[in-house]
């Protein structure tokens, strides 16, 4: 293994640090209960914090993916870290105002969060177009395994210290994993490939060949296409994850320690299902694995809403965590087959813009349909039946025609035309 090889990997273990400590986001379902005690607010109201983190992260994923091709990765994670570090810091000195809550955590934390999560993404899948499902999956998996380590601990320095002192440490540990990490981020050189690899038949196939510009691939309609499967599939995971821990405590009556225990064994499914998805999807191509993500979720949900063991409901929100995160995993690779990875920062940053707008459609329909009803069962069956009908997407999803492919098939027909008998 030559140098140049032996740093892409420890890139790669970098990138993996930052998302861990990104990816406590994800443990917001912990903080639900004792900010609804703490300060009398309603579900809705500390759920938005969360849904608006999400939101800024999609339309910031943009903004540092066209960041990263004027300054390079390392200034964009440095700057990531400092604002998603500072803003769960302010979110510990709030001190009962709703609104600085959202400032602080949701606009100020979820920019940190989109500059930082695009830094991996679009550049390790640079520095590695031999694996490009199996990096896009790992440099995320990070990110979906963050609650892992956070839930427990949140949960513990919660009943120690209270929700306030909480953030404040919580907030200093990701500026420093974040801002560390970011020290060993940086392009591969132009036109990078490892020693001796060329890309196989199989590979060539699922890919357009042409590097597209941002402009480029949004006059495309699949840009838009996998947009929507992005979409779709966050909706669905994300509006169980904004309710994990209250959801196990109301439908099988098991303590906060515990509900705060599923959402660290969800987290192992969020981060395994961006590896393993995104890896498999090398070998049996993307359109696929989408197909079979919707299917199994559009079951899961349907059992979701009928389970009433902490066992049963474990499982079925593994699986569910294991497609959502598969998701992430999968769709940066899918977005560089059809558009190229030079300006992937740029497109697919665009595209998680869907993460966004699914942060706030998820957790509010769950959120909503709860305190209309009662209960989870109709959100749960709601959103089995937009898992169903999202399953149409990935079979008619192809990868655009390239301008030297529609003039090789342009010639072809002149060629038919001229020797017609």
């Amino acid at each position: 293994m030559n140098a140049t090889s032996a740093n892409r990997w420890l890139i790669a273990i970098a990138g993996v640090v930052m998302q861990v400590a990104l990816g406590a986001v994800y443990a917001w379902s912990v903080f639900r209960i004792p900010l609804t005690k703490d300060y009398g607010w309603t579900v809705s109201q500390v759920t938005l914090a969360f849904e608006l983190a999400i939101l800024m992260l999609g339309f910031a994923s943009f903004a540092g993916g066209l960041w990263m091709k004027r300054v390079g990765p390392r200034r964009v994670a440095t700057v990531a870290g400092l604002c998603y570090g500072l803003g769960v810091v302010l979110a510990g000195q709030v001190g009962g105002h709703l609104w600085l809550l959202y400032l602080a955590y949701g606009v100020l934390g979820g920019i940190g969060l989109g500059l930082g999560y695009i830094v991996p993404v679009a550049t390790l899948i640079n520095w590695f177009p031999d694996r490009r499902g199996m990096i896009t999956g790992l440099a995320v998996a990070g990110f979906g395994a963050g609650a892992l380590i956070t839930a427990p601990v949140a949960q513990r320095l919660i009943s120690s210290l209270g929700v306030s002192q909480t953030f404040t440490i919580l907030g200093l540990f990701y500026f420093i994993a974040v801002s560390g990490s970011a020290v060993f981020m940086r392009n591969p050189p132009d036109g990078y490939r490892p020693p001796g690899w060329q890309p196989p038949l199989s590979q060539q196939q699922q890919r357009s060949g042409q590097d597209y510009t941002l402009g480029e691939a949004l006059k495309t309609w699949q840009w838009y296409g996998l947009w929507a499967i992005l979409f779709l599939n966050t909706v669905a995971g994300i509006s169980l994850i904004s309710q994990t821990s209250p959801l196990a405590q109301e439908v099988t009556h098991v303590s906060a320690v515990a509900a705060a225990g599923l959402v660290g064994i969800i987290s192992i499914a969020n981060g395994a299902g961006r590896f393993l998805w995104a890896w498999f999807s090398d070998f049996v191509g993307r359109t696929r694995v989408f197909q079979v993500m919707f299917l199994a979720q559009t079951i899961m949900f349907f059992l979701l809403s009928r389970v009433h063991s902490f066992g049963g409901l474990a499982v079925l929100a593994f699986i569910v965590l294991l497609c959502y995160g598969g998701g992430f995993g999968t769709m940066p690779a899918f977005a560089a087959d059809f558009f190229g990875p030079r300006n992937v920062g740029s497109i697919y940053g665009l595209m998680l813009t869907a993460w966004g707008f699914a942060g706030v459609v998820g957790p509010t329909l769950m959120a909503q349909v709860r305190q209309r009803t009662g209960y989870y069962t109709e959100a749960l069956d709601m959103i089995a039946g937009i898992m169903l009908l999202s399953t149409i997407l990935p079979f008619v999803i192809r990868p655009p025609r390239t301008r030297s492919a529609e003039f090789t098939n342009a010639a072809d027909n002149q060629m038919k035309i001229a020797f017609k008998p």
